[in-house]
């Protein structure tokens, strides 16, 4: 395995864990959170907070990957960039402000516009923490990165935790959300200390913010597409109408993101080192492919097979079911494994140096989304309306995918056959766990618990089965009668 092969390997293994740990930590906080607030208390959060992502996106004004993937940086550059980084910040967070009251008034939800404080307050927060992860991501510090996120969530889940039980309400979740940011500059700082000169030299950086000006119409319309639907939910249907939503699309899209988080720290730098290499860039397509859907597949298979059991659970602070969330949990878990491998070719595209190619990916995603839920908006009521909304999520992807791998064809010479051959396997793996499954409950007749019970033990004995094949690969890609140039070999 070449030095590539090893950076990718050491950066799954350290960010995947940390993105593992990461969301593990805020899934079951927000689940917890579910007992403390009302359902319209949960909506209000999420409008507020989905905004304030679509803010976030504009962090750096593209430059934390435009600073990724330069060949080399100067220290002039370097403070240069973090007074502009900043700057825009506290813009962006004054703009935040202004339009709080407008937005508020938008969605007729009295006091409103007081939360948009805490979005503001990121800003800076996010902005300052960008050098140093940057540098992070520059040099490989995998275990740095790692470490950061890590202690940040587990900050931010005790502030929502201790706020929720104090009976904070809508100031818990949004607060939690705006914490995460100080414990990263904290935790940034702390990593890869970094003390900006007073200096300021536009032309400096000049390159950098060139291109982080298409990476950041990437980013923003990536937060849109991420967002829109709370958005136009909130709109539509009301606060409690997103609630339901919002915890179906959390549970079925958490894992995923995990994984989307994972393969975005670790394969761009990597991406970016190789793209000049047309048979390293497949190589690494296809083990990055091979190990996303192998962790997320049979995950997102359990989701959709113990939907209504664990919806039928859940019930919010004043003991109201959320089992209205089980048809859109199980149109969403599906969406979820073709958004994680789309989002991995428009990591390699960026990491190739086509960000226009990502913008125009994420612009077409974004118009596709908001252009169907508004048309479900206009026709459904809520209890229809949210299905469709899952619904359109699960519609869009296959043209996506198609269009995505028509472009890494033409560009890269990458075929349909060499992506598929990566994810047969854990597909497989899925088709057994839903098989597994189906025949048990037919000779088994249980409650919520003891379905969800038959779901997990098909799920582990699924990935102790796909690990099991993984390290036989490994053994059998380290046979030195193997020749190195053998076409038929491929990464583990």
């Amino acid at each position: 395995m070449n030095e590539n092969h090893e950076r990718l390997k050491r950066g799954f293994n350290w960010l995947g864990g940390a993105s593992v740990i990461a969301r593990i930590v805020d899934f079951l906080t927000i689940l917890t959170m579910l007992l403390f607030l009302t359902k319209d208390q949960v909506g209000i959060a999420s409008l507020v907070v989905s905004i304030g992502m679509v803010v976030e996106a504009l962090n750096g004004l593209g430059t934390g990957e435009a600073l990724i993937q330069a060949r080399s940086v100067s220290r002039e550059q370097l403070d240069t960039l973090f007074w502009y980084v900043v700057g825009a910040a506290i813009l962006a967070g004054g703009l935040t402000l202004a339009a709080a009251p407008a937005i508020a008034a938008l969605y007729g939800v009295a006091g409103m516009a007081s939360y948009f404080l805490a979005i503001a307050v990121k800003q800076p927060l996010v902005g300052a923490a960008l050098i140093p992860l940057a540098l992070m991501n520059r040099d490989l510090q995998y275990e740095r990165i790692a470490l950061v996120n890590v202690c940040a969530t587990i900050g931010a889940a005790l502030t929502r935790l201790a706020l929720g039980a104090s009976g904070a309400g809508v100031w818990a979740l949004v607060i939690g959300y705006s914490a995460s940011g100080l414990y990263i500059l904290i935790g940034a700082m702390l990593a890869r200390p970094f003390r900006a000169r007073l200096r300021f030299q536009m032309e400096a950086i000049r390159p950098l913010a060139r291109f982080g000006t298409r990476a950041v119409t990437a980013n923003v319309a990536e937060q849109m597409f991420k967002n829109v639907d709370y958005m136009l939910i909130g709109w539509f249907y009301g606060a409690s109408s997103l609630a339901i939503y919002r915890v179906a699309f959390d549970v079925a899209m958490e894992p995923a993101m995990a994984v989307g988080t994972l393969v975005n720290r670790t394969t761009l730098p990597v991406f970016a080192r190789v793209a000049a290499s047309g048979g390293q860039l497949v190589e690494i397509l296809a083990w990055s492919l091979r190990r996303i859907v192998g962790l997320v597949a049979p995950l997102l298979a359990a989701l959709f097979l113990v939907a209504g059991p664990l919806m039928s659970l859940l019930h919010d602070g004043q003991g109201h079911s959320y089992a209205a969330a089980a048809t859109p949990l199980k149109l969403l878990a599906i969406a979820a494994l073709l958004r994680v491998v789309l989002q991995l070719l428009a990591t390699m595209m960026m990491g190739s140096g086509r960000p226009g190619t990502v913008a125009r990916l994420s612009a077409m995603t974004l118009l596709l989304l908001s252009g169907s839920i508004l048309a479900v908006g206009c026709i459904f009521q809520a209890r229809l309306g949210l299905i469709a909304v899952s619904a359109v999520w699960l519609a869009i992807y296959p043209l996506l995918l198609g269009w995505g791998l028509f472009t890494i064809h033409r560009h890269w010479q990458i075929g349909v056959a060499s992506v598929l051959e990566a994810v047969v396997t854990p597909l497989a793996g899925v088709a057994i766990i839903v098989a597994v499954v189906e025949v048990v409950r037919r000779l088994i007749d249980g409650g919520p618990p003891v379905q969800i019970a038959i779901v997990a033990l098909a799920t582990a004995a699924t990935y102790a089965g796909l690990f099991l094949y993984s390290r036989n690969r490994v053994a059998v890609g380290q046979n030195p009668a193997r020749s190195e140039t053998d076409p038929k070999r491929i990464l583990p």
